[in-house]
Formats: structure tokens, C-alpha cells, sequence
């Protein structure tokens, strides 16, 4: 750590293992604010957005009163994006698909188009208000269905490309919907259910043992199994970027690595169900990529710079506005009818609600709320967190890419 007086103001420089320290403090602190005001909670603010956007306003303050600044050296977020992403994909078994049946199936291929959807909300809004293309789209499936992740991957592609502000339009986005969705999801439902005089329908069967596909089965590895699990992040960490880098050369474009990383681990993972590579065990991969993915956000946000957000939170918020009211509209009057317009429906909108604006927690929430209230919907238990959690990236990642190659790229 160094100290400098650079045009009249501290500048405080953080090396690499500072910069990492710091993002672990200010992890901890995320956790117990998080911890000391329930509605954070009640939200599904994670941990790292509280502690990362408080130093991001000591840093405005710093800025605006022309007392100090940080300047860092950040070498492990790329990292740790990387290394999250492919625990998502080592999540992916398609044997999910075949235990959650139709209805799953159906579920999922909705999500997908209303992913694409939500992308053509923010093309069209960019083209009436002038907000640059770059913006719109991190402020509609990449934030709204990705999250936080996704979205400070994205921007940070995006700053490569000259939009340097990017990343910050994109974790104000999805903290945007991670507030609505949990605001309106369980309203929706609850509407749905009171409107149609829904219940539960207990005697339908349902293929529950989907649960166990991902389930620890109690054994304690061993440490070669431990080794071999981190193995496999790390080959398909390094496969993956391989394979992001030929795609990129090939479609013209920046690919993010880490959507190939995420792809390959899928593949790897269902390979392993065949063949047994090796010792799988789904706790111990899923632990390390909410580390990860802890670390990449604090890390993120604490080095953005809320001050540059100003000239765009007009379009950008008329952006993320209408991509809330387009989920109310399809979850209400669409979806609710395409999946059976029963009470497993009204629950499973509320879940859309959820993941579509924010995060799979924020759908596990609301229809929890619906649960306790009204009775258990062991289908939308189910399926909404499968799809929520990734099967949903295979079709709004691809076609996210698609439209960064029509709309941002040049020709």
C-alpha cells in the first residue's frame, strides 16, 4: 500500500493481495449489515452488493469533497469469475431434464424466449431514447437473468469496448431487479391464487427424486477426490477460455470466457454421469463457486466509480422500469395459462418473477411466501430453481451473444 498526494488529493494505491484483502473485509462487513437489517435479507441483497456499494459511496464521498482516492490493482476478479461460472455449469445435469418432465421442459423453453424478449425491450428502447446499445442490453436479460455475475461480465467486456462505465450500469441494473422481483413476485401470485380461488393439488405425482440429482450423498470425500473435483474446474477453466478465444476469432467478436468455460463444464459434467471419471460431488464444487462469486463482486463493485453513473440513470432506469412491466404482463397473462392456470402455476409465475428479475433466491422467496400461506407446490419447488439456477443460461447466453454481434459490434 502506498500513499501519494497526486493534484491535491490522497491517492491510496492497493496492490493485488491489498486490493483482494480488502474485498474479503469488506465481504464480512456485507454479511453483517446484511445480518443487522432484515430487510436486506428479506431482498436477497447479497452480501458482497452491500458491502461493495458501501465503499463505492466513502469512494463518492472521497471524490466529491476532493479528500481521496483508491487506485488498485485487480488480477484475481477475471480469475474468480472464471472459476464461478464453471461451478455453475459442473451444476448442469441433463438428467434433470428427463426427471422434471414436461412441464420442466416447457418452463424452460419459455424462460429462454422471454429472455430474448427482455433484450429486444432494452434494443427498442436504446433506438427511441439514444442510450447507447451496450447499456440497454446489460440493463435487460444479461442483468434482469444473469445477476450481478453476469452483469459485471458482460460490462466488463463491454469497458473493453470503450464503455467504460459499463460494469456500474450493469450492477445497478440487476440490484434493480433483485429489489422488484421480490416486490412483485409474491403479489402476482398471491393475486393469481385469490383471483382463480386456486389449492394445491396433492394428488397429482411428480417425479420428486430430481432433488437427489444434485444431492450430497453423505460420504466424506477423500483428499484425492477433493483434488480431483478442483481439477476439473481448473481443465475446464482453461478448455473453456481456449474454446471462448477460437469463437471469438470466428464470430469477429470479444467472446466472454467464461461463457465457454461454463459450456465445456456442462459437457464434462454429463460425460462424468456416463463414464465416472471421477468422483463427483456437487457440495463441495457449488461451495466454491458461491466463494468465488462472492469474491468477484466485491471486488467489482468496490472498484467502480458511482460518480460516472450520473448522465445515464435517466435511460438506463426507463430501461429496467419497462423490463419489470413486461414480467408482470407475461407472468400474469401468459405464462400462467401456458403452464395449466392452476395453483402450481400461480406459484411458479410468482418464482418467474423471481429469477426473471433478479436471481433464483429471489424466486425461492416468493414462492416460499405462497407455500406458508396457501399450501406447498412441490412442482414449482422444483422446477423453477432447476431452470433458474442454469438451464436457463443455454438459451439467453447464446442469444445474448447474437444480439451483442447485430447491435454493438460493428459491422
Amino acid at each position: 500500500m502506498h500513499f501519494d498526494i497526486i493534484e491535491g488529493i490522497l491517492t491510496i494505491k492497493l496492490d493485488s493481495i491489498m486490493t483482494l484483502a480488502l474485498a474479503a473485509i469488506l465481504l464480512i462487513l456485507g454479511y453483517r449489515i446484511q445480518k443487522q437489517f432484515t430487510f436486506l435479507d428479506r431482498y436477497c441483497i447479497p452480501a458482497p452488493v452491500v458491502g461493495g456499494f458501501l465503499f463505492m459511496f466513502i469512494t463518492w464521498l472521497g471524490h466529491y469533497y476532493h479528500l481521496f482516492k483508491f487506485s488498485f490493482e485487480n488480477n484475481f476478479q477475471s480469475l474468480f469469475m472464471l472459476a464461478f461460472f464453471t461451478t455453475v455449469g459442473l451444476g448442469a445435469s441433463f438428467t434433470l431434464l428427463k426427471k422434471g418432465g414436461k412441464l420442466l421442459v416447457i418452463y424452460w423453453l419459455a424462460c429462454g424466449v422471454i429472455s430474448i424478449f427482455q433484450n429486444g425491450v432494452g434494443i427498442a428502447i436504446s433506438k427511441i431514447t439514444g442510450l447507447d446499445t451496450p447499456y440497454a442490453l446489460l440493463s435487460s436479460a444479461i442483468s434482469m437473468i444473469g445477476g450481478h455475475g453476469a452483469a459485471l461480465a458482460y460490462g466488463s467486456s463491454f469497458a473493453k469496448m470503450g464503455y467504460e462505465i459499463a460494469p456500474l450500469v450493469g450492477a445497478a441494473a440487476a440490484t434493480f431487479g433483485l429489489i422488484t422481483a421480490v416486490l412483485i413476485g409474491g403479489p402476482l401470485g398471491r393475486k393469481l391464487i385469490q383471483k382463480h380461488n386456486l389449492t394445491p393439488d396433492l394428488s397429482e405425482e411428480f417425479d420428486s427424486s430430481v432433488n437427489t440429482i444434485n444431492s450430497d450423498n453423505g460420504e466424506k470425500l477423500s483428499e484425492i477426490d477433493t483434488i480431483k473435483n478442483i481439477a476439473a474446474i481448473l481443465v475446464c477453466m482453461a478448455v473453456g477460455s481456449l474454446l471462448s478465444t477460437q469463437i471469438g476469432k470466428f464470430i469477429n467478436m470479444s467472446f466472454p470466457s467464461y461463457v465457454g468455460a461454463m459450456f465445456v463444464a456442462v459437457i464434462f459434467r454429463n460425460l462424468n454421469e456416463k463414464w465416472h471419471i471421477y468422483n463427483f460431488n456437487f457440495s463441495l464444487v457449488d461451495g466454491i463457486g458461491n466463494v468465488m462469486l462472492s469474491l468477484y463482486l466485491s471486488l467489482a463493485l468496490m472498484t467502480l466509480k458511482l460518480w460516472e453513473l450520473s448522465g445515464l440513470i435517466g435511460g438506463v432506469l426507463l430501461v429496467v422500469v419497462c423490463q419489470v412491466i413486461l414480467m408482470i404482463i407475461i407472468a400474469y397473462f401468459i405464462m400462467f395459462r401456458i403452464l395449466g392456470s392452476n395453483y402450481d402455476a400461480a406459484v411458479m409465475c410468482a418464482g418467474l418473477c423471481g429469477h426473471g428479475l433478479g436471481a433464483t433466491p429471489s424466486a425461492i422467496v416468493n414462492m416460499t411466501a405462497l407455500n406458508e400461506k396457501y399450501g406447498m407446490s412441490r412442482k414449482a419447488m422444483i422446477i423453477v430453481p432447476i431452470v433458474g439456477a442454469f438451464l436457463v443460461d443455454i438459451i439467453y447466453q447464446p442469444s445474448t451473444i447474437w444480439f451483442i454481434k447485430i447491435f454493438v459490434i460493428p459491422k
